[in-house]
């Protein structure tokens, strides 16, 4: 049983970390990082993050980069704020106009990666300061404000007081309690399925403590949400991008392919794997999930600013590596990479709390990311010298 419970120790290292540094973030802020108030502010403020983080998720897993979207982010807010503000039309024309950019944006990166085949990382560094000087251009190097309702209610919008209750909401327990249950019933459907095909598994003890331990954390973290100002629409949002994206990593013909052009790119071509077209759909893939961020990060601050998106692409590839995305492409989980998102929104915003020097923050998110990919090399020599 020990070694059973030290084997799912290692499987969900990156979960018991998440709590060690949440624990820690908590007693250094005497438990403001905690509060309600916050927990509702910080899912606000890193939401666009987690959204950017799935996208680059793939990328990463088929063994490529993507420089460029924060300049995506800053295009699609501007483009959208000029339809509305400006122009004066209907907030879901400028928020549709927003992804339609990070489409064309993708698909122009997708091009060049798939068709003419140059390196990722070339074409997306291109890209960056392409469409950082089309945001120039479209502002006229000005800022646009204010979007006004309902634009802003996209990310900075809740939904509170449906079912009623007093001190907290009662509808914003029962969403998570519902998305409790279906976590719970799609592990053991996972472990079934792995069992069946004798791969192996943790522990039973293992598997239940883990679901336990989830459960108590997601419930804990709605309770303080309904005491605040209830479920975030923009939270709603990003569970609906998270199943969708989970699914299709996990079941879907696009996700298989993904990961075998990562593992081994030789042989996912003798094997039929279609690289071509799956390369153009992955970059396209990433500008949209940016042009989504892009009319989050608008809604959130209510305007556009030729700035914005600033390093963006740092926080998500950041996400992706501490969430346990290998270096070399071919693994990593869309449930990793939103903790990994959460582990740099935690440390982030507690050390916002404490009042450190943001020259420190970088200090501390920089060698944090190093760790993490030192990390995940030294676990693969290790299990390149057992073989």
């Amino acid at each position: 049983m020990w070694q059973g419970l030290t084997g799912g120790l290692r499987q969900n290292g990156i979960y018991v970390a998440f709590v060690a540094i949440v624990a820690l973030a908590a007693i250094t802020t005497r438990g403001l990082l905690l509060s309600p108030d916050n927990l509702t502010n910080l899912v606000l403020q890193y939401s666009y993050i987690f959204i950017l983080a799935i996208g680059m998720l793939i990328v990463i897993i088929a063994g490529h980069i993507d420089l460029s979207v924060g300049s995506i982010v800053a295009l699609a807010g501007a483009v959208s704020a000029t339809l509305v503000i400006k122009e004066g039309m209907p907030w879901w024309v400028g928020a549709l106009a927003g992804v339609a950019v990070g489409f064309a944006a993708g698909a122009w990166h997708g091009f060049w990666v798939a068709v003419v085949r140059i390196p990722a990382w070339v074409t997306t560094l291109a890209g960056m300061l392409l469409f950082r000087g089309l945001t120039l251009l479209v502002l006229k190097n000005t800022s646009l404000s204010p979007f006004g309702a309902p634009y802003t209610g996209i990310a900075a919008g809740f939904q509170h007081g449906l079912l009623g209750g007093g001190d907290y909401d009662v509808f914003t327990l029962l969403v998570f309690a519902l998305a409790v249950v279906g976590f719970a019933a799609s592990q053991w459907r996972i472990r079934r399925g792995r069992l069946g095909y004798q791969q192996a598994v943790e522990a039973f003890p293992a598997f239940v403590l883990k679901i336990l331990a989830v459960s108590a954390v997601v419930m804990w973290f709605a309770y303080q949400l309904s005491r605040s100002r209830g479920l975030p629409n923009i939270l709603i949002i990003l569970a609906v991008v998270v199943l969708a994206y989970s699914a299709i990593m996990r079941g879907s013909v696009f996700g298989r392919g993904v990961y075998a052009i990562g593992g081994n790119l030789h042989a996912a071509q003798l094997s039929g794997v279609k690289v071509q077209k799956l390369n153009f759909w992955i970059m396209t893939n990433m500008g949209i999930l940016s042009g989504l961020a892009g009319v989050v990060f608008s809604s959130r601050t209510n305007g556009a600013q030729p700035g914005a998106g600033n390093a963006f692409e740092m926080d998500a590839i950041a996400a992706c590596f501490i969430g346990g995305a290998a270096a070399s492409g071919g693994a990593g989980t869309v449930s990793g990479v939103m903790v990994g998102g959460l582990i740099m929104a935690v440390l982030s915003n507690s050390m916002q709390l404490l009042g450190m020097d943001q020259s420190m923050q970088q200090v501390v998110k920089g060698a944090i990311l190093l760790a993490a990919v030192a990390f995940d090399i030294y676990n693969r020599r290790r299990a390149s010298t057992a073989g």
